[in-house]
């Protein structure tokens, strides 16, 4: 594993126990350039998880708690006018960060969620006609709740587009609720740990990333599992182009992440899911046959033939 990313790794994982694959999953994203949906229950430590991160990298960090009554004015900031210089002077909002955690994105009205997605697809905002850039590394981890969870607003597909990945946190096992516990009783770890890499180091990492080498016979694997959730008959409607791109972006910043310089079969496969199960939409009878999302995507994987060629760890 890449040396500076195990340093990050451990120190998220003084603070939160038990979660490393969505530890590692979050760094893909911010090195692939991309942005994360967290999904799950309240209080299983998705807010920690992006506190930690941007801690252990070193990066501004900002909140936005998304609530009903919240105005894309809040998001991306405000012009206010100045008597004294007799001119509007720009207030920029939270969104104007290096890390922003997006907190139950799902709970605010579509025009102001719109207002997030803008800035995380283009990394600028638009105030009054002038076009203000998102300071670099940007890097969004919107949390949301399950649907079935009552007042909210669910995104449109075209915006879950937007996310690089979707992951799940999921309930600690019984001894890591446990370790939880025990950590809890004193003080939090948050607040002790420290930074181990810097802003430039992140940007370092994300140029290298670009550089790892995905074989033409890796990219028709890429090609066939988007074009067979096209094809499903379970599928109302399969990923897009931009699906296929986001999984080699993600890939190669996952190879990077394990201290290779070149994209395995194995990375696809392990990846598809995160990257594909938020981008399809499933037909009515799929889902009351109980189809999900992940066990599709997980079915096209299996039945989808791996690449040949012998890749030799060097």
């Amino acid at each position: 594993m890449h040396q500076e990313v195990e340093k990050i790794l451990a120190n998220i994982e003084k603070v939160m126990i038990g979660k490393r694959e969505v530890a590692e999953l979050s760094l893909t994203a911010l090195l692939a350039k991309g942005h994360v949906l967290l999904e799950d229950v309240p209080g299983v430590g998705k807010t920690m998880m992006v506190k930690s991160l941007a801690k252990s990298v070193g990066l501004q960090f900002k909140r936005i708690q998304f609530t009903p009554d919240l105005l894309p004015s809040d998001v991306v900031g405000v012009s206010i006018y100045n008597p004294s210089t007799m001119q509007f002077e720009f207030r920029p909002g939270p969104l104007l960060g290096n890390i922003i955690l997006a907190d139950e994105i799902n709970r605010t009205s579509p025009k102001t969620q719109s207002a997030l997605l803008e800035g995380m697809e283009e990394a600028s905002v638009t105030i009054d006609g002038n076009t203000i850039e998102i300071p670099k590394p940007f890097f969004v981890m919107a949390t949301q709740n399950p649907i079935e969870y009552e007042g909210t607003y669910p995104l449109p597909e075209a915006q879950l587009d937007r996310f690089l990945l979707k992951i799940k946190m999921g309930y600690p096992m019984q001894d890591e609720e446990m370790d939880i516990l025990r950590r809890a009783e004193k003080s939090a770890p948050i607040y002790t740990i420290q930074s181990v890499v810097t802003a430039e180091q992140i940007l370092e990492m994300q140029m290298l990333v670009q550089h790892v080498h995905v074989e033409d016979n890796v990219k028709h694997y890429i090609v066939q599992l988007a074009r067979t959730t096209r094809q499903d008959s379970r599928v109302y409607l399969g990923v897009s182009p931009r699906a296929s791109i986001a999984l080699m972006k993600a890939a190669q910043a996952y190879a990077f992440i394990k201290g290779r310089d070149y994209v395995k079969p194995d990375d696809i496969q392990y990846l598809a899911k995160y990257v594909f199960s938020h981008r399809i939409i499933l037909k009515p009878e799929a889902r009351y046959e109980g189809f999900t999302e992940e066990k599709i995507v997980d079915q096209i994987v299996e039945q989808i033939p791996v690449p040949v060629k012998r890749y030799v760890d060097q």
